[in-house]
């Protein structure tokens, strides 16, 4: 949670990490803890959460080198790392030897995956490969970016298909570079072969076979300091509220894996929390319960039931920019929990780890959260990356996932919008039933919503507002796919002005409107009614003014809490207004002109100064928008 103030940064550019050749691993540490050596340093894509690549990975790996080079061998037994990059689907950076070889990449169209080949891998295997190697006459001028004729090309090793990685071989010269055209249409072809990089000179792959327990040895020291800053923060600061019950926030995945670790050698006394959402993996939930048996603690489940599927009709499928889920699957339950059995608070450990999104990439290590009351949350492994948490975790001898195993990256819901379509392949084949129950209501909805079909296949359904990947997808396989999922703007009254049990009286609704622009202009336009604070994760913004408390959430719920009836009302309607528009603002400027102290600038909708603002609300008096919100809200 933060304030509305700070802004979000994520790091781009490379990284550097290093490795070392006579250990034949990664070095974390200032050096190698087996040897002494500081290790070959390399880089990588930023921000470089770097992570092992486990069984199944590396099974898929060697068949992609198999199909294009006809060589798998030479990654048995070695110590493999991928790296996530930006990229359609999912892109890995793959790490051997120190030496960044390629990328794998997911193709959404054609549902598989694919190798983008780097110099070092080409460099690494030319002397090996069986097949897609391509030997050409020296051309004129620069290499790089060329595309060489098929009249060029003296000789190849094996066939290739369009597309396809290819090793180029020009006079002292190795390079990476792909097929234009099918290897028999080559030598008639203009434009036969792309070069995408130019280097000189053979490697070799040291080929040195290394378990996992090597690299854990290698960088022990550097473990060791990890955990012992981590125990020192929690410890440090559960001595600071002594009377308040310890929780952890126990989700399955590894991240929260490695906070056990932590916690267990920090407090000896605590609750694990699990919230079942209802769409969990059995893979997960059996491995909570058993974990947690075997460990001794108390495990209590925050249970959503079939809330998601209770909901799912009214909201529609949940989007990355539209995670109505996260409030009825998570939020809610957890509450309940937190209120039924810590009335007075608790202090819950999470796996929070800024590497993970941009939305986290300002996580303190102490955070209050403002939307489950009376939990405060620490995030003792925030500057953690992911080859942090394996290596933690493989030198604590911690049980982990199973589904990590099955080339899953993160473990969430089964039918999350945030996992990868390469994700989504596996689980079908993992789970079936519960993969086909989903795809049989998105094809139905679509349908509902005179969507094609290809809006399902292709994974368009993941977003609210499609993003210029997706816009760019559609239009290479040449399908009509509109940017805005077509819902329409409706409200449903969930509970009118009733007295609270906390005093008062309380109102809720659901706003659904078509998401023009992202989460935080809603909180942006909420400024105007009062300070805001709100989450980008989950998506909530609250306001809390001298006459009550507005919540909106990414689902377009708002709940609304006040002395009186007739004020609950007043708050509710500000709150939809202002969601109104910030999605639905045409900048014509007519807020500008009317507010008299000059707090609000046009970028993509208002931008509202807050140092300036007194809340007085003519804007949204002069607003069109809003002069028409009866009309533009469907009760």
């Amino acid at each position: 949670m933060r304030n509305s103030k700070k802004v979000t940064s994520f790091r781009h550019g490379k990284v550097v990490f290093k490795w070392c050749d006579e250990c034949a691993t990664l070095v974390l540490g200032d050096e190698c803890a087996i040897c002494g050596s500081v290790g070959r340093p390399f880089s990588v894509t930023a921000p470089g959460d770097l992570r092992p690549c486990l069984q199944a990975d590396t099974e898929l790996l060697k068949r992609i080198f198999y199909t294009y080079f006809g060589v798998p061998d030479f990654l048995d037994g070695v110590q493999i790392f991928l790296n996530k990059i930006p990229g359609e689907d999912r892109a890995d950076e793959i790490v051997v030897d120190g030496r960044v070889i390629g990328v794998l990449l997911f193709d959404i169209v054609s549902d598989d995956f694919r190798l983008e080949l780097r110099i070092d891998g080409a460099r690494a295997l030319a002397d090996i490969a069986k097949k897609g190697v391509v030997e050409i006459d020296m051309p004129r001028g620069h290499l790089k970016g060329k595309n060489i004729p098929g009249t060029m090309i003296k000789r190849a090793r094996g066939t290739f298909n369009a597309n396809d990685p290819l090793i180029v071989l020009a006079g002292d010269f190795i390079c990476s570079g792909i097929a234009r055209v099918p290897s028999d249409q080559a030598k008639n072809s203009e434009r036969a072969i792309g070069i995408r990089d130019v280097g000189r000179g053979r490697l070799r792959i040291a080929g040195k076979k290394r378990c996992w327990s090597r690299f854990v040895e290698a960088n022990i020291s550097y473990f060791k300091t990890l955990e012992a800053k981590a125990v020192s923060d929690v410890k440090s600061y559960l001595n600071s509220k002594k009377d308040m019950p310890v929780t952890l926030s126990f989700s399955g995945g590894k991240d929260s894996l490695a906070c056990f670790g932590i916690l267990e050698k920090a407090s000896k006394k605590f609750s694990m929390i699990f919230v079942n959402t209802g769409l969990e993996f059995p893979e997960t939930t059996e491995y909570v319960r058993r974990f947690a048996e075997k460990r001794g603690f108390e495990l209590l489940i925050a249970d959503a039931n079939n809330g998601f599927w209770n909901n799912v009709d009214f909201f529609g499928p949940p989007s990355k920019d539209f995670r109505w889920c996260c409030k009825v699957c998570k939020l809610g339950p957890l509450t309940a929990l937190i209120e039924d059995r810590f009335p007075k608070g608790t202090i819950t450990i999470e796996g929070n780890r800024t590497f993970e999104s941009f939305a986290r990439a300002r996580i303190a290590f102490v955070e209050n959260n403002p939307f489950v009351p009376n939990q405060i949350i620490l995030n003792p492994i925030r500057e953690w990356r992911s080859v942090d948490v394996w290596g933690y975790i493989w030198w604590k001898n911690l049980e982990y996932n199973p589904l990590y195993e099955n080339e899953y990256e993160r473990i969430g819901c089964y039918l999350c919008p945030a996992c990868l379509a390469s994700e989504w392949k596996r689980t079908k084949m993992l789970h079936p039933k519960l993969s086909s129950q989903w795809e049989k209501y998105l094809y139905a909805w679509a349908s509902k919503m005179n969507m094609p079909e290809e809006f399902v296949k292709y994974g368009f359904w993941r977003w609210k507002v499609l993003p210029k990947k997706m816009r760019r997808l559609a239009a290479d396989i040449k399908i009509s796919i509109p940017t805005v999922r077509t819902d329409c703007i409706q409200m449903k009254m969930v509970k009118g002005a009733t007295p609270c049990v906390a005093g008062g009286f309380s109102l809720e609704g659901v706003v659904m409107i078509p998401r023009k622009r992202s989460f935080a202009k809603i909180a942006e336009m909420m400024k105007t009614i009062g300070p805001v604070r709100y989450s980008d994760e989950y998506e909530i913004a609250m306001v809390k003014t001298k006459d009550g408390t507005i919540k909106v959430f990414g689902g377009g719920q708002i709940v609304v809490t006040s002395s009186t009836p007739d004020t609950t009302d007043e708050l509710f309607e500000l709150a939809v207004k202002a969601l109104l528009r910030s999605q639905l603002c045409t900048e014509c400027g007519i807020c500008v002109k009317n507010c008299q102290r000059k707090a609000i600038k046009l970028n993509d909708g208002p931008m509202i100064l807050e140092e300036r603002c007194s809340h007085c609300g003519k804007c949204t008096d002069a607003c069109v928008i809003a002069h028409y919100y009866d009309k533009l809200v469907s009760r």
